[in-house]
């Protein structure tokens, strides 16, 4: 019945932009996909006063315009909250302990919100009337009420109980969120960016990966920072458009997307930054020890960087024995103790990646000269050599990885290129322009379709399952592009019964030391200062680790400080 009363109501609903038409009992038009109950009502056929006449109305309603249904009150944290959740859960998902998320993650979390005042503590008995008076004098930005110490919290343990609302207290915060006339979905969204935050951290999304961050390293499970950052940017940790899976009654607008809506990817260096002043903002204490049997020991993250870089299974011999004699892997030296500023805090992939460059230039040198000549040595070595295994040769080894290189750096870049930043649910940040957004979105939608069919685009594949490695090497391909066996003997010399490098130099990495205490690097890395198969190398380990070359090349540089301090001999390790 309802499909012949509703079929001559064409227009699109303002909330999902579906036509798919109800009745209510009352004759108003509603939509089947969203619920929304619009104010046009049917046309009424009146044939009491006239015979063979038909008299059609529209009503438009009442005049007094109904409450915009604004959903529950939440405030920014608790969405800051299922984001978490929501990371945990994808963690979990990868093999992460359920500990993780139940005790260390939540117990941080927690921690937090009780240190910045949002939660676990005791409000003064004026908070409330202090909100009030700054609805009345909306004008003085600093004099913004605190947050409610009890918020009704989704909590990441399914165990654990709701926490109460004080909900005179969030009646005034919507108060001052009307007064400021910036409109928001949550209760203290247009308070987020006027608070004075230096006494405190105040939560953002790279936060969010901060934290699961510094929980992963707890517990010591064997995922570094440039993978996790790799699970982000390959969408198996929810952080891009993440607040799309926010609940229903959780209405996000205006101010609120631009707390939670992310349009750049996940840099590193912001990331660590932010974990540590967490971890000194909670104060928490000293880390569990990481041992050479964790592995984020160095010698353990060399084995992993050695076999993807597809270099020879021997360097790992010269790899410990590097971090060894430097002292890079002593427990005190890799454990984080928050808030000390006397430890060096490290950086495992970086590190890692990083004494591999350095035992690469103590044999090879680097300098497109000598790396090129014992290549030539090898191969004519090889050429004569019937049985054993294969000498290393580096220009060989240059040639098979860069290829492989070129390609997976052309694909990510691709990727990134094609990469839509818009989510599946349509922004907006004024309730005003909601329907207009709906309509645009459902017009882009339908042009993308259309233009899709015409150029016979294929859609895009399912995202891969997730792996530690992205370069992959196999020893039974016959083609001889797997290096992981091959031998260093054609580069070593034997001298008082140990093997030694036969070249005697190391050159340094740079000449000055920035002088800029702002700029955060001992040394500006160009490319055009160093010779190409030193940059090469970076490049590789770069696209390992996603990140710049002149991350690997700062470590480098701490490294050749640590090394001066340790008995090298003219590069030799005795």
């Amino acid at each position: 019945m309802d499909e012949e009363d509703t079929r001559d109501f064409n227009e699109r609903c303002a909330q999902c932009s579906e036509v798919n038409w109800g009745l209510t009992d009352g004759g108003r038009y509603y939509c089947r996909s969203c619920h929304n109950v619009t104010e046009r009502s049917r046309e009424v056929v009146n044939t009491d006063f006239m015979t063979n006449s038909r008299v059609q109305t529209i009503s438009k309603g009442s005049r007094k315009q109904e409450k915009a249904d604004r959903g529950c009150e939440w405030y920014v944290c608790e969405g800051f909250q299922l984001v978490l959740k929501k990371q945990a859960e994808a963690l979990e998902a990868l093999g992460v302990c359920p500990q993780m998320k139940d005790e260390v993650l939540y117990n941080f979390w927690r921690c937090y919100l009780q240190k910045s005042k949002q939660a676990y503590c005791n409000r003064p008995a004026g908070e409330t009337v202090k909100a009030l008076s700054v609805c009345e004098s909306s004008t003085d930005v600093d004099s913004e009420p605190e947050r409610p110490n009890l918020l009704h919290l989704l909590s990441l343990s399914e165990s654990e109980g709701d926490l109460q609302t004080d909900c005179s207290f969030a009646s005034s915060m919507s108060k001052v969120s009307e007064s400021t006339s910036i409109y928001s979905g949550s209760v203290d969204g247009s308070l987020y960016f006027m608070k004075n935050q230096k006494e405190k951290l105040r939560m953002t999304m790279p936060m969010t990966l901060s934290f699961c961050y510094m929980a992963l390293l707890w517990l010591r499970e064997p995922i570094t920072l440039s993978e996790l950052l790799r699970f982000v940017v390959e969408g198996h940790i929810p952080y891009l458009n993440v607040f799309q899976h926010f609940p229903e009654k959780m209405k996000l607008c205006g101010l609120d997307l631009k707390i939670f809506c992310v349009e750049s990817w996940p840099v590193y260096e912001e990331v660590h930054n932010k974990m540590l002043e967490l971890a000194a903002f909670l104060d928490l204490p000293r880390f569990p020890d990481i041992t050479d049997s964790c592995f984020l020991h160095p010698d353990m993250l060399c084995i992993k960087y050695l076999m993807e870089a597809n270099l020879p299974d021997e360097l790992h011999n010269w790899t410990c024995r590097v971090v060894k004699k430097i002292g890079i892997g002593e427990v005190d030296f890799l454990t984080l103790v928050p808030g000390n500023k006397s430890t060096r805090k490290v950086k495992y992939d970086i590190l890692a990646a990083a004494v591999i460059v350095v035992v690469l230039k103590l044999l090879f040198l680097l300098d497109d000269h000598y790396e090129w000549s014992l290549s030539d040595f090898a191969e004519e070595r090889n050429k004569n050599n019937k049985e054993g295994a294969l000498y290393f040769e580096f220009k060989k080894w240059y040639k098979v990885v860069k290829h492989s290189l070129d390609v997976e750096q052309k694909k990510l870049d691709e990727e990134r290129a094609k990469y839509l930043w818009r989510c599946e649910k349509p922004l907006f940040y004024s309730v005003k322009n909601k329907s207009k957004v709906l309509k645009r979105r459902q017009m882009v939608v339908n042009l993308q379709n259309q233009f899709g069919k015409l150029s016979g685009s294929v859609r895009r594949a399912e995202k891969p399952n997730p792996s530690s490695f992205q370069l992959s090497w196999s020893e039974e391909n016959t083609d001889g592009s797997c290096f992981h066996g091959h031998s260093l003997k054609g580069i070593l010399q034997e001298k008082c019964g140990l093997l030694t490098a036969m070249n005697p130099d190391y050159w340094l990495c740079t000449v000055k030391l920035c002088n800029e205490k702002l700029c955060g690097h001992l040394a500006h890395y160009r490319e055009v200062d160093f010779p190409q198969s030193y940059h090469f190398v970076l490049r590789l380990f770069s696209f390992l680790l996603r990140i710049q070359p002149s991350y690997i090349h700062d470590e480098l540089l701490i490294l050749l400080l640590l090394m001066c301090e340790a008995p090298f001999v003219r590069g030799q390790i005795r």
